[in-house]
């Protein structure tokens, strides 16, 4: 018979009880009674055990429990009360005990966890007043115009009367404030990223940290230096875009650039994710609008980056190429970029936004938003039609909360 390998990680003396109920059955072995919560992390990565016992510990987050699922090891939590158990449920802790179970209940409930795997992000479906609906622009390394694009995309949803959220999720230095003219404050989704680590994002998280910008328009500030990474894991993102979500009818993000996963290339163990938050961001998007810019070099990125998408699972992101003009593509630049996304990537749709440093210098200047600016310009237009369609098209079935296929492709 194989045995089930047992980590403890139980604060306060219900140890010793625990260890003779597992003893008494030929199912168990005890391989690791642990001090604390890093020692017993430790000794999962490590492959000692494959089921972990936890109780209640001010240091278990929701990035460890993701982190000892990922290493395919079972996670059972023993509270001391209620409360405490009602955390480890919203933390993402499978299979919760009551404080009251004995320890032969304990024992049984290893028995039952042995080799059933779980998922690693939790299933919890909070009573939301709506089901918003979600849109990340994504973009290569090079300055694309991805803040650009998912602030004005932010803006043209409030100006068409839905509660917006913009979220600035470039970890590599975000720029949402300065372009919207918020003043230097202390991130946004760095505090909302904390509460999520420690239980789920409510729609009065957001609503507390997201800064107002304008009517019906509120934004969640990002990082301003990129050292600050860890502090956004990707299984934080996800979290507090559920919040997002009930707290908005459209919440846009503004994702980096990297779709790497880094501990797989360079670390034997599970290590943080430096584009954990990217992934997570396109990965949980309803919609996803890959932006790039019309040069050549520009082009050849985007299909580049187009591919990277489709390994991750995004396989239909709505296509944007910014900055087009004849001094770059020709004297039909539109047909021009067209045809090379057709011949080189296969994608026959695609959103040409016109060269136009006027209305963006002074949009920028001002701290605002096109719409607010320069609501003629020919940029302005150009995405207030990208926005009509992202939006409008889906904002009603997600609203019923009727599932849509996720990254339908948009006619032009």
């Amino acid at each position: 018979m194989t045995r089930t390998a047992v980590i403890l990680a139980v604060a306060g003396a219900r140890e010793a009880g625990i260890v003779e109920a597992c003893a008494a059955r030929a199912e168990l072995e005890v391989v690791r009674r642990c001090a604390d919560l890093a020692e017993a992390v430790g000794a999962a990565q490590a492959g000692v055990g494959s089921v972990v016992l936890v109780s209640d510990h001010p240091r278990l987050t929701r990035d460890v429990v993701a982190d000892l699922q990922a290493q395919a090891v079972t996670v059972v939590g023993l509270p001391t009360t209620r409360e405490a158990g009602e955390q480890l449920a919203r933390l993402g802790v499978r299979s919760v005990l009551p404080p009251s179970a004995s320890d032969a209940d304990v024992a049984q409930a290893l028995v039952d966890a042995a080799g059933v795997p779980q998922p690693r992000v939790p299933e919890v479906e909070p009573e939301m007043s709506r089901h918003g609906l979600v849109v990340a622009v994504w973009g290569p390394t090079g300055a694309p115009g991805r803040t650009t694009l998912a602030v004005n995309l932010a803006a043209e949803a409030a100006h068409a009367g839905h509660e917006t959220v913009l979220i600035d999720a470039d970890t590599y230095g975000g720029a949402v404030a300065q372009a919207c003219g918020l003043l230097d404050e202390s991130p946004g989704i760095a505090a909302l990223a904390r509460i999520a680590q420690h239980g789920s994002v409510r729609a009065a998280d957001v609503e507390t940290y997201a800064l107002p910008v304008a009517e019906r328009w509120r934004v969640v500030t990002g990082l301003s230096r990129a050292q600050r990474w860890p502090e956004v894991p990707g299984v934080a993102l996800e979290a507090l875009l559920e919040g997002a979500r009930e707290a908005a009818d459209v919440v846009v993000i503004d994702a980096g650039f990297g779709l790497e996963r880094d501990e797989e290339l360079s670390y034997d163990t599970r290590a943080p994710q430096r584009h954990g938050a990217t992934l997570a961001a396109v990965q949980a998007a309803d919609a996803v609008v890959a932006v790039g810019t019309a040069e050549p070099l520009g082009i050849q990125r985007l299909i580049q980056g187009l591919g990277d998408l489709a390994q991750i699972g995004v396989r239909e992101p709505v296509v944007a190429v910014n900055r087009v003009r004849a001094d770059v593509a020709g004297t039909r630049p539109e047909e021009a970029v067209a045809d090379a996304l057709v011949r080189y990537a296969g994608i026959d749709q695609v959103w040409t936004l016109p060269w136009d440093p006027r209305a963006a210098d002074a949009a920028t200047l001002a701290g605002r938003s096109l719409v607010e600016r320069t609501p003629r310009a020919p940029l302005r237009r150009a995405i207030a039609r990208l926005a009509h369609a992202l939006v409008e098209d889906r904002i009603a079935p997600m609203a019923a909360r009727v599932p849509e296929p996720r990254h339908s492709a948009l006619s032009h």
